[in-house]
């Protein structure tokens, strides 16, 4: 099994491209309408980044990438506790990684606005304009699905080796689905990382984007062993 430390190098390569895959999509192609990659095209660029990386990186790390899914597995028994802060820290340091990756990229462009960055916001910073307990909810539900898709993918139970198929198409959907409402988080990580760079209001939304989806993720957590009879290690 590899080191603590492989893994956390693990953890900080794949969050960083989650985020440079991600949030990258939309700061420097979304914003030209020409290219047509439009919300759906931001949505895919998020699976995509998930589903290489659980090839890259699953045999490594597990190819968890955000602190969510870190502690929705601790919720399931599927990861140790004593790895968690490991984890979670090396996750927040690729996801800075990346978008500093990212910022020094687009600012390289003649009059490049910084803007809102891919943040993720509520009210007057959500894409669709939903309020805080919109936003709450969403982030709630959407981890919770995300969270009992990877725990039943990843069962052994389960049909093949497509976990990492069905994982990314899953953030796919959720990307289709929650863009409008916060511009979608799921992953605390990655709402850190742009908010380091749009500071602001930014940072002082920031706190819904761990609460809810570390709320949710520890729901499937629980979830998913009674639905599924029994905790199995995938």
């Amino acid at each position: 099994m590899p080191s603590l430390t492989q893994r956390m190098a693990a953890e900080m390569v794949g969050t960083a491209w989650l985020v440079l895959g991600g949030c990258g999509s939309a700061v420097l192609a979304a914003a030209f309408p020409e290219l047509g990659i439009g919300f759906a095209g931001v949505a895919l660029a998020f699976g995509l980044t998930v589903l290489t990386m659980a090839f890259a990186i699953g045999h490594i790390s597990g190819c968890h990438l955000n602190p969510a899914v870190s502690v929705g597995l601790v919720a399931a028994g599927r990861f140790p506790a004593k790895d968690l802060l490991p984890y979670v820290v090396a996750q927040v340091i690729g996801g800075a990684l990346g978008a500093l990756a990212l910022y020094l990229i687009a600012t390289g462009k003649a009059g490049f606005e910084l803007g809102g960055f891919a943040s993720n916001g509520y009210g007057e910073h959500s894409p669709g304009g939903y309020s805080m307990a919109a936003a709450f909810v969403c982030e709630v539900v959407m981890t919770f699905a995300f969270l009992f898709v990877i725990l039943g993918s990843t069962d052994q139970r389960a049909p093949g080796n497509f976990a990492p198929i069905a994982i990314g198409l899953c953030l796919t959907l959720i990307h289709l689905i929650s863009i409008p409402v916060t511009n979608t988080s799921v992953n605390p990580a990655r709402s850190t990382s742009q908010a380091l760079f749009a500071g602001g209001w930014a940072l002082e939304q920031l706190w819904l984007f761990w609460i809810a989806p570390i709320i949710g993720a520890a729901i499937a957590g629980v979830v998913y062993p009674l639905v599924a009879g029994r905790a199995v290690k995938g």
